[in-house]
Protein backbone atom coordinates (compact mmCIF):
# COMPACT_ATOMS: atom_id res chain seq x y z
CA UNK A 1 0.00 0.00 0.00
CA UNK A 2 1.40 3.38 -1.02
CA UNK A 3 0.16 6.94 -0.72
CA UNK A 4 0.12 8.63 -4.13
CA UNK A 5 -1.39 12.06 -4.69
CA UNK A 6 -3.32 11.84 -1.44
CA UNK A 7 -4.79 8.42 -2.30
CA UNK A 8 -3.85 4.99 -1.03
CA UNK A 9 -2.88 2.70 -3.91
CA UNK A 10 -2.66 -1.06 -3.54
CA UNK A 11 0.66 -2.54 -4.54
CA UNK A 12 -0.05 -6.22 -3.88
CA UNK A 13 -0.36 -8.78 -6.69
CA UNK A 14 -4.18 -8.89 -6.41
CA UNK A 15 -4.64 -5.18 -7.22
CA UNK A 16 -6.84 -4.25 -10.15
CA UNK A 17 -5.19 -3.83 -13.52
CA UNK A 18 -6.43 -1.67 -16.35
CA UNK A 19 -7.15 -4.62 -18.65
CA UNK A 20 -5.90 -7.84 -17.10
CA UNK A 21 -4.80 -8.66 -13.58
CA UNK A 22 -4.39 -11.70 -11.36
CA UNK A 23 -8.19 -11.82 -11.06
CA UNK A 24 -8.22 -12.74 -14.74
CA UNK A 25 -7.07 -16.25 -13.73
CA UNK A 26 -10.24 -16.99 -11.70
CA UNK A 27 -12.34 -15.46 -14.50
CA UNK A 28 -10.56 -17.73 -17.00
CA UNK A 29 -11.23 -20.75 -14.78
CA UNK A 30 -14.84 -19.63 -14.27
CA UNK A 31 -15.33 -19.63 -18.03
CA UNK A 32 -14.00 -23.18 -18.12
CA UNK A 33 -16.21 -24.26 -15.19
CA UNK A 34 -19.28 -22.72 -16.82
CA UNK A 35 -18.49 -24.52 -20.09
CA UNK A 36 -18.06 -27.85 -18.34
CA UNK A 37 -21.16 -27.33 -16.20
CA UNK A 38 -23.31 -26.45 -19.19
CA UNK A 39 -21.90 -29.42 -21.11
CA UNK A 40 -22.87 -31.65 -18.17
CA UNK A 41 -26.40 -30.25 -18.39
CA UNK A 42 -26.49 -31.21 -22.07
CA UNK A 43 -26.96 -27.74 -23.56
CA UNK A 44 -26.21 -27.21 -27.25
CA UNK A 45 -23.45 -24.82 -28.34
CA UNK A 46 -25.65 -21.79 -29.12
CA UNK A 47 -27.72 -22.03 -25.94
CA UNK A 48 -24.63 -22.71 -23.82
CA UNK A 49 -22.84 -19.68 -25.31
CA UNK A 50 -25.78 -17.37 -24.55
CA UNK A 51 -26.16 -18.74 -21.00
CA UNK A 52 -22.40 -18.50 -20.38
CA UNK A 53 -22.28 -14.88 -21.57
CA UNK A 54 -25.31 -14.07 -19.42
CA UNK A 55 -23.73 -15.70 -16.34
CA UNK A 56 -20.39 -13.94 -16.81
CA UNK A 57 -22.07 -10.55 -17.27
CA UNK A 58 -24.33 -11.28 -14.28
CA UNK A 59 -21.21 -11.97 -12.20
CA UNK A 60 -19.72 -8.61 -13.18
CA UNK A 61 -22.99 -6.92 -12.19
CA UNK A 62 -22.84 -8.74 -8.85
CA UNK A 63 -19.28 -7.47 -8.33
CA UNK A 64 -20.46 -3.91 -9.02
CA UNK A 65 -23.44 -4.22 -6.65
CA UNK A 66 -21.22 -5.80 -3.97
CA UNK A 67 -19.00 -2.70 -4.07
CA UNK A 68 -15.99 -4.28 -5.75
CA UNK A 69 -14.31 -1.36 -7.47
CA UNK A 70 -13.20 -2.15 -11.01
CA UNK A 71 -12.77 -0.04 -14.07
CA UNK A 72 -15.16 -0.61 -16.95
CA UNK A 73 -12.42 -1.90 -19.21
CA UNK A 74 -11.32 -4.41 -16.57
CA UNK A 75 -14.91 -5.63 -16.12
CA UNK A 76 -15.33 -6.02 -19.88
CA UNK A 77 -12.03 -7.89 -20.10
CA UNK A 78 -13.17 -10.22 -17.31
CA UNK A 79 -16.15 -11.23 -19.48
CA UNK A 80 -13.91 -11.55 -22.55
CA UNK A 81 -11.44 -13.74 -20.64
CA UNK A 82 -14.28 -15.94 -19.37
CA UNK A 83 -15.74 -16.33 -22.85
CA UNK A 84 -12.27 -16.98 -24.28
CA UNK A 85 -11.84 -19.97 -21.98
CA UNK A 86 -15.46 -21.04 -22.44
CA UNK A 87 -15.29 -21.68 -26.18
CA UNK A 88 -12.39 -24.18 -26.41
CA UNK A 89 -13.46 -25.87 -23.18
CA UNK A 90 -17.01 -26.38 -24.44
CA UNK A 91 -15.72 -27.76 -27.75
CA UNK A 92 -13.34 -30.06 -25.87
CA UNK A 93 -16.19 -31.30 -23.66
CA UNK A 94 -18.06 -32.49 -26.77
CA UNK A 95 -15.14 -34.80 -27.67
CA UNK A 96 -14.76 -36.64 -24.35
CA UNK A 97 -16.97 -38.80 -22.15
CA UNK A 98 -19.44 -37.44 -19.59
CA UNK A 99 -17.31 -38.87 -16.74
CA UNK A 100 -14.24 -37.00 -18.01
CA UNK A 101 -16.23 -33.77 -18.22
CA UNK A 102 -17.48 -34.31 -14.66
CA UNK A 103 -13.95 -34.88 -13.33
CA UNK A 104 -12.66 -31.85 -15.23
CA UNK A 105 -15.54 -29.75 -13.87
CA UNK A 106 -14.76 -30.80 -10.28
CA UNK A 107 -11.04 -30.12 -10.75
CA UNK A 108 -11.48 -26.73 -12.46
CA UNK A 109 -14.18 -25.63 -10.01
CA UNK A 110 -12.01 -26.62 -7.03
CA UNK A 111 -8.92 -24.79 -8.34
CA UNK A 112 -11.06 -21.75 -9.22
CA UNK A 113 -12.58 -21.74 -5.74
CA UNK A 114 -9.17 -22.04 -4.06
CA UNK A 115 -7.57 -19.25 -6.12
CA UNK A 116 -10.59 -17.01 -5.65
CA UNK A 117 -10.52 -17.62 -1.89
CA UNK A 118 -6.83 -16.74 -1.67
CA UNK A 119 -7.48 -13.61 -3.72
CA UNK A 120 -10.49 -12.64 -1.63
CA UNK A 121 -8.53 -13.06 1.62
CA UNK A 122 -5.65 -10.95 0.24
CA UNK A 123 -8.08 -8.31 -0.98
CA UNK A 124 -9.86 -8.25 2.37
CA UNK A 125 -6.52 -7.83 4.18
CA UNK A 126 -5.63 -4.97 1.83
CA UNK A 127 -9.02 -3.35 2.48
CA UNK A 128 -8.55 -3.59 6.27
CA UNK A 129 -5.01 -2.23 5.97
CA UNK A 130 -6.18 0.62 3.73
CA UNK A 131 -8.96 1.49 6.18
CA UNK A 132 -6.52 1.49 9.12
CA UNK A 133 -3.98 3.60 7.20
CA UNK A 134 -6.70 6.01 6.10
CA UNK A 135 -7.86 6.42 9.72
CA UNK A 136 -4.28 7.03 10.89
CA UNK A 137 -3.76 9.47 8.01
CA UNK A 138 -6.92 11.40 8.90
CA UNK A 139 -5.93 11.44 12.57
CA UNK A 140 -2.47 12.80 11.76
CA UNK A 141 -4.00 15.28 9.33
CA UNK A 142 -6.27 16.56 12.12
CA UNK A 143 -3.26 16.83 14.45
CA UNK A 144 -1.32 18.82 11.85
CA UNK A 145 -4.29 21.12 11.28
CA UNK A 146 -4.66 21.66 15.02
CA UNK A 147 -0.93 22.33 15.32
CA UNK A 148 -1.17 24.79 12.42
CA UNK A 149 -4.09 26.59 14.11
CA UNK A 150 -2.13 26.76 17.36
CA UNK A 151 0.97 28.13 15.63
CA UNK A 152 -1.09 30.67 13.68
CA UNK A 153 -2.80 31.79 16.90
CA UNK A 154 0.60 32.16 18.59
CA UNK A 155 1.96 34.11 15.61
CA UNK A 156 -1.08 36.39 15.63
CA UNK A 157 -0.67 36.92 19.38
CA UNK A 158 3.04 37.67 18.96
CA UNK A 159 2.30 40.09 16.11
CA UNK A 160 -0.06 41.91 18.40
CA UNK A 161 2.62 42.08 21.10
CA UNK A 162 5.20 43.35 18.59
CA UNK A 163 2.78 45.97 17.29
CA UNK A 164 2.18 47.12 20.84
CA UNK A 165 5.94 47.22 21.57
CA UNK A 166 6.51 49.10 18.33
CA UNK A 167 3.93 51.69 19.35
CA UNK A 168 5.65 51.99 22.75
CA UNK A 169 9.09 52.39 21.11
CA UNK A 170 7.74 55.03 18.74
CA UNK A 171 6.15 56.84 21.66
CA UNK A 172 9.45 56.68 23.62
CA UNK A 173 11.46 57.92 20.62
CA UNK A 174 8.99 60.72 20.12
CA UNK A 175 9.23 61.62 23.82
CA UNK A 176 13.05 61.48 23.66
CA UNK A 177 13.09 63.72 20.58
CA UNK A 178 10.76 66.17 22.21
CA UNK A 179 12.96 66.30 25.34
CA UNK A 180 16.07 66.82 23.21
CA UNK A 181 14.40 69.55 21.23
CA UNK A 182 13.27 71.24 24.49
CA UNK A 183 16.78 70.85 25.99
CA UNK A 184 18.44 72.31 22.91
CA UNK A 185 16.06 75.24 22.78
Amino acid sequence: MQLRNGRFVRTDIWREGTYLDLWSVPHFLSGMAVALGLALLGLELYAATVVAFFLLVLWEIFEYVAGIEEGRMNSMMDVVVGMTSFAPTFYWSMTVSWDTVLLAFIAVFTVDLMISTVGWVATRKAYVLEHRLRMEFEERRAQVRERRRSINARITKERGKWRERRKQWKARRKAVRERRSQDSA
